[in-house]
């Protein structure tokens, strides 16, 4: 008795664990990290329209739709990727080349988030509702893009842009300021520069598979040119930016500790020598956003 109450136990616990890992599979095919490094610029966008604290249900929503959107986008680039993915070295241990996540399972998580996200766009406002589509369709084009144009960088930096004012619009029904469009701009630089900055490891692999990037297209050398001649761009966006708001003090903060993380992610990486390239990668988007947001935000609260 004692033996098959012990064993009825053990399958408990494994029946238990296998929505756990499922879970955490999920969680790391979207990189659920990622998304959080992208919230902030969202919510900066949306205190920036409300000049101050927006409504529970606006935040909530904006919340909704920026996870249901990156988590559409990130799945639906792990299905059209699959096959390039296992062939590549550094991303064949990914969930869906081994696995952990099926291809069923992928497209009904993509076709859920697409449905969160469009629900959030519903909740708000007539505007986001005209717009989710456009935005739904960019972050899923995106997916494609290396496979044609050596410029899918951009096109992440659009991706990425759209959050702070699509916040605008879901705060204010409109988009009656340039301060949103440039807060985009200084996104839409500053992505596509760590991106190409990131794409420079899998440059022997994109030029053998075909596959379209500036570090391919050009050389790693100059890539690294090119991913700061964007960052200097999107520094003067946000300098752009920071004369625009007139926030002050804190918010100029912002702006000299964002330069200065910017700097210091291209000293980590050289031609000759990509092993910091994921300490430069990863420093932009753990504290870019943050900063800015807790600056430029706190700077929109205090005024």
């Amino acid at each position: 008795m004692g033996e098959n109450s012990a064993c009825e136990m053990m399958h408990k616990l494994s029946a238990m664990s296998v929505p756990t890992e499922s879970l955490r599979a999920t969680l790391s095919m979207i990189k659920i990290e990622h998304t959080l490094f992208a919230l902030p610029f969202a919510f900066l966008g949306a205190v920036l329209a409300a000049g101050g604290v927006p409504t529970l249900w606006q935040t909530f929503w904006i919340t909704a739709a920026m996870v249901g959107a990156r988590s559409c986008a990130m799945t639906f680039n792990r299905i059209v990727d699959r096959r390039f993915d296992a062939a590549n070295p550094r991303t064949r241990w990914r969930e869906i080349p081994t696995g952990r996540v099926s291809l069923r399972f992928a497209y009904a998580f993509a076709v859920a988030s697409a449905a969160l996200f469009l629900l959030a766009a519903v909740m708000l406002n007539r505007l986001t509702l005209l717009l989710a589509p456009v935005a739904l369709a960019s972050v899923l084009f995106y997916s494609y893009t290396k496979r044609f144009t050596s410029l899918s960088h951009v096109v992440l930096g659009w991706c990425l842009a759209i959050a702070p004012t699509g916040a605008w619009i879901a705060v204010r029904g409109a988009i009656d300021s340039a301060v949103p469009l440039v807060l985009s701009l200084v996104v839409l630089l500053w992505t596509a520069g760590f991106d190409v900055l990131y794409a420079c490891q899998d440059y022997d692999f994109d030029r053998r598979a075909g596959l379209r990037s500036i570090p391919a297209r050009v050389g790693i050398a100059r890539a690294l040119w090119i991913a700061r001649a964007l960052h200097l761009g999107a520094f003067a966006a946000l300098v752009a930016l920071y004369r625009l708001t007139g926030l002050g003090t804190l918010a100029l903060v912002g702006v000299v500790a964002t330069g200065a993380l910017l700097v210091h992610q291209h000293r980590l990486v050289r031609a000759d020598d990509l092993s910091r390239l994921n300490a430069a990668f990863f420093t932009a988007n753990a504290f870019v956003s943050v900063i800015l947001f807790v600056t430029f935000g706190g700077a929109a609260l205090m005024k």
